[in-house]
């Protein structure tokens, strides 16, 4: 059976595009998804201003929301409490659960916390974080109900495992060996940020999916325009649209096709 994802990231309210914050969540909202996950970076400076306005837009959207948190999410112009109490702020505006988890009987998404505290920009995945992921999704992936042809594999991540050639901003520490163990947990899709740039292609290695979302309403766009991602998910093809802001709307962009294959999946044309 078919399963839908709404997959944003990078709202940054703080310095978010007002106008597009209404139209966003009507967008969303009528696309009817049976989930929306947001891959980090909901706030601009992790103020409580910032977060209230992430949680009133959360509290809009009618599918069940999962929310990973990203390093601007962390108060980097604090740095007694970006060490001593980072996820404070989170915690008491976005919820409790750092690295939340999601499950029917089609798909199993499981949030990962990426964000480095001692770090401004930069993530990371260390090993406590690595096997919590892994336990997490072979837990869930080896749940599915008999007879059923096996959930789909979703990790949701602020920081990419892969960059683009030429991408400036410093790559994941433990990306590689993240990768290894998403694919010997069966992981069939990484929903990741950061970079404000739309990606989806499969990942070097493991034959799982990396997907990127641009920015959905920050005004540091570089070069790219507002967008947001809905992913369409069955057994043996997945289907990745791009929205893209035009003017006070969001509509069709770009698309991508992937279907599984004996070493995982792979792009074929749309």
């Amino acid at each position: 059976m078919t399963r839908r994802i709404v997959h944003l990231s990078d709202i940054h309210f703080g310095r978010a595009k007002a106008e597009l914050v209404e139209p966003l969540a009507s967008a969303i909202n009528a696309l009817a998804p049976d989930l929306a996950v947001i891959s980090g970076d909901l706030t601009q400076r992790a103020r409580h201003t910032q977060f209230r306005a992430a949680r009133a837009f959360v509290d809009r959207l009618d599918p069940p929301v999962l929310c990973v948190p990203g390093n601007h999410d962390t108060p980097l112009d604090n740095p007694f409490m970006r060490a001593a109490s980072p996820w404070s702020r989170w915690r008491r505006w976005m919820g409790e659960d750092l690295e939340p988890r999601w499950a029917d009987e089609e798909m199993a998404v499981i949030g990962v916390n990426t964000v480095n505290r001692w770090a401004i920009q930069s993530g990371r995945i260390g090993a406590g974080t690595r096997r919590r992921m892994a336990a997490a999704m072979t837990e869930a992936l080896g749940d599915a109900p008999d007879g059923a042809p096996g959930r789909i594999g979703v990790i949701v991540a602020h920081h990419p495992l892969e960059h683009e050639p030429g991408e400036r901003k410093r790559r994941t520490r433990g990306a590689g060996t993240a990768i290894d163990a998403m694919a010997a947990a069966g992981v069939d899709i990484v929903l990741t940020g950061h970079l404000h740039a739309w990606r989806a292609e499969p990942l070097s290695r493991g034959g799982a999916i990396q997907v990127q979302a641009g920015t959905a309403l920050s005004t540091r766009q570089r070069g790219e325009e507002n967008d947001f991602n809905l992913l369409t998910l069955d057994p043996d093809t997945i289907v990745v649209e791009r929205y893209v802001a035009e003017g006070r709307v969001f509509l069709p962009g770009r698309r991508a096709v992937f279907v599984r294959g004996g070493e995982g999946w792979r792009s074929v044309e749309s």
